[in-house]
């Protein structure tokens, strides 16, 4: 499965560390700290993680990459959408390699 997800805290921070200009780059950088060191395929733009493995692993990473993200807020959001394809690996790279194909054959 490819799950995409995007955690972020809200409210008071628990841990004393609000930023003032309400950034949340802190809390995320501890999330993204768990998903390198799960050792899954992942991939991190600008507004969600992509990671890639089976169900029991990537809900066991966004679980973790959750509760890093906890200290930093009275709440958490977590926002989450998967690709659950039985079978297929390497689908992070590879859906985007096919789609990349498309382009190129329909610009033919």
């Amino acid at each position: 499965m490819i799950l995409a997800f995007s955690v972020a805290p809200s409210g008071p921070a628990r841990n004393g560390a609000e930023s003032p200009d309400g950034s949340v780059s802190a809390a995320v950088a501890e999330a993204i700290k768990v998903v390198r060191a799960s050792g899954l395929p992942h991939r991190t733009s600008s507004m969600f993680t992509e990671i890639e493995g089976d169900w029991d692993e990537v809900f066991d990473v966004v679980k973790r990459a959750t509760e890093a993200v906890a200290p930093f807020g009275s709440r958490v959001s977590l926002v989450m959408k998967a690709d659950i394809r039985p079978g297929y690996e390497g689908e992070l790279d590879g859906k985007l390699e096919r789609l990349e194909r498309a382009i190129e054959h329909g610009a033919e």
